[in-house]
């Protein structure tokens, strides 16, 4: 399905691919620069050219709700700002930061003070995300503080309705679950009865309406969104581990999903080893399994960067996998990461999507 001539003509004017960030049977999207009136700025395209048709009506539904609230919220600086919207297509600022599940701020009090201004924000803008469970959809800004994205779920009200007023109540309690899992001892009281008492509305839906969703998305869509890795992070990746580890040059692995515009979702495996050249062997080894598909990308690494606990730090690995090598810096902890980073930057095989600035943030001295 191809874009209306207008969305492509003006696309093909201003917007420069970058990265694919995301394809599912909803959108496709991307990032990369845009050129704004006041010149060429980093952002994010949402276009439904690509989407299957089955799928289409639900797409432009969330595609309309999204554009809606992105409109409304266009001055509040909690999320994205709308730089273009077509019919079925638009782009949003990119926000310089990582999402809540790759930053992980623990403990870090003044972030979620913002977010819940950020909240209020939007609420007083007459806008609830509805989305907000998700850590994805929760960034972590390089100056610190909270942003919100990803509004195709988001629902704009005229008036603080009794309606409104459960939608907010429960972005509200979604933000302060996120509290309680990073900056557990900062809950008030007040903020931990909230925690305590879901709406009538969520107790439903949960034992309803969620059940009727999952069917019809995982299938009917056959759609599993876990941190955007589908089911082949969620099914085959497990599996893949499993056998990895069973070669004995192997010490560890870690596998990550990854956008791929010919596959949709690829795998990206790290593998901790000392040879170099046991990729082909491991590839030989996972093509005779047969019974799931190999990962797109097999990468061998000295080491793993790893947390306090040992375990390997996937937020880093992530942002490899999709090149988004810029957002990684400010993700380094200590001066084994950095080496690290080195390491696995000068080795790493995703090079189909690049931006013309990454070698200079490639060959930027840590901070």
């Amino acid at each position: 399905m191809s874009l209306p001539k207008d969305d492509d003509a003006t696309l093909s004017a201003r917007w420069r691919q970058g990265v694919l960030l995301k394809r599912d049977v909803f959108s496709t999207v991307e990032r990369g620069r845009f050129r704004a009136d006041d010149g060429e700025v980093d952002g994010v395209l949402r276009r439904l050219d690509q989407v299957p048709f089955w799928s289409f009506l639900v797409a432009l539904h969330l595609f309309s709700r999204e554009r809606r609230a992105l409109t409304l919220a266009r001055d509040l600086d909690v999320g994205p700002k709308l730089l273009w919207a077509g019919k079925r297509a638009l782009v949003r600022g990119f926000i310089d930061g990582a999402a809540l599940h790759l930053a992980k701020p623990h403990g870090d009090v003044a972030y979620f003070r913002s977010a819940k201004a950020a909240l209020r924000k939007l609420h007083r803008a007459g806008i609830c995300h509805n989305d907000l469970a998700k850590e994805q959809n929760w960034l972590v800004g390089r100056d610190g503080r909270a942003y919100l994205t990803d509004f195709q779920l988001a629902a704009c009200f005229k008036s603080r309705s009794r309606l409104f007023r459960i939608a907010a109540y429960e972005d509200l309690r979604h933000l302060l679950k996120h509290k309680r899992s990073y900056a557990p001892e900062a809950l008030t009281p007040k903020e931990r009865k909230v925690l305590a008492k879901k709406s009538a509305v969520a107790s439903i839906w949960l034992r309803t309406g969620k059940k009727v969703y999952q069917a019809i998305t995982r299938g009917i869509f056959n759609f599993t969104d876990r941190e955007g890795g589908g089911r082949r992070l969620v099914n085959d990746a497990p599996v893949l581990v499993d056998l990895i580890r069973r070669n004995p040059d192997v010490r560890d692995t870690a596998i990550v999903a990854f956008a791929d515009r010919r596959v949709g979702v690829g795998l990206y495996a790290f593998v901790e080893a000392d040879q170099s050249a046991l990729e082909r062997t491991l590839r030989s080894e996972l093509a005779a399994a047969k019974g799931v598909k190999p990962p797109e990308h097999i990468q061998i690494v000295h080491a793993l960067p790893r947390d306090a606990a040992g375990k390997p730090r996937t937020e880093i690995l992530q942002l490899v996998a999709m090149n988004q090598i810029d957002l990684i810096e400010p993700m380094m902890r200590s001066d084994a990461d950095r080496e690290f980073l080195k390491d696995i930057l000068e080795q790493r095989k995703n090079l189909r999507d690049r931006f013309n600035f990454e070698v200079a943030e490639m060959d930027r001295p840590a901070r």
